[in-house]
């Protein structure tokens, strides 16, 4: 069963310094057709303006990874970690019993533009834990990279979730397919277009997939970076 959830019927919220994009229902955007997929409960994409940013807030019971496109985005919590995180690399947070962080662009005039991810995890009741670790995505094109796992395999970073995220850079016409582990799955197209099991996608589109033996993703003509989460 695959369905298309396009760009264009996300929420959107523009708040000066922030330009918001929703998959599923946030804040003041409310979908009760859109509330998550599986575990997957947030894909935000945002363009923060330079010098903008989120200020200190808290978080509990929730898997957060943000996934950098362009510009870096200065990240610091209450764990005392404190980085910029930049294409190519993934930030993970389980925040567990709690943590607070703010997030900024790092550049004061120009805009940072990410994907800000919620999963629901496995277990409740956890301590906290960040972890950031840089992948080879940008070099090594036309291949699935494991970013996160639950058991950190493969060099992945770990979560307290029963899902895989797997990031590639497919070059015009090439493909990429990978068999199911897990009975669903969600393809999210950061940039450019894909066919995606014979639908076509576009830049901002997801596409929800459940019973399918495999996933084939093929590059439309200017190429594509793609999200592909495996869900239980």
């Amino acid at each position: 069963m695959l369905t298309v959830r396009k760009s264009k019927d996300r929420g959107h919220a523009n708040h000066g310094w922030l330009d918001s994009k929703f998959s599923f229902s946030f804040a003041d955007y409310y979908d009760p057709k859109s509330m998550g997929f599986r575990a997957l409960r947030v894909i935000n994409e945002d363009v923060i303006s330079g010098g903008g940013g989120f200020g200190t807030h808290g978080h509990k019971e929730m898997e957060i990874v943000t996934y950098v496109l362009d510009g870096g985005v200065a990240h610091q919590d209450s764990l005392g970690s404190g980085s910029v995180i930049v294409p190519g690399e993934l930030q993970h947070m389980s925040a567990g019993t709690g943590i607070r962080h703010s997030e900024y662009n790092a550049s004061k005039t120009d805009p940072a533009h990410m994907l800000q991810i919620w999963l629901l995890p496995s277990k409740a009741g956890v301590a906290p834990v960040y972890s950031q670790q840089k992948f080879p995505i940008d070099a090594e094109h036309n291949l699935l990279h494991l970013l996160v796992s639950p058991d950190g395999h493969d060099g992945s970073l770990a979560w307290n979730t029963d899902a895989e995220l797997y990031a590639t850079k497919i070059d015009a016409n090439d493909r990429v397919e990978h068999a199911f582990t897990r009975k669903h799955g969600w393809v999210q197209v950061a940039r450019g277009s894909a066919i995606v099991n014979g639908e076509e996608l576009s830049q901002g589109d997801g596409l929800a997939i459940s019973e399918e033996v495999s996933v084939s993703i093929v590059a439309g003509q200017s190429g594509t970076e793609v999200l592909f989460f495996e869900l239980s």
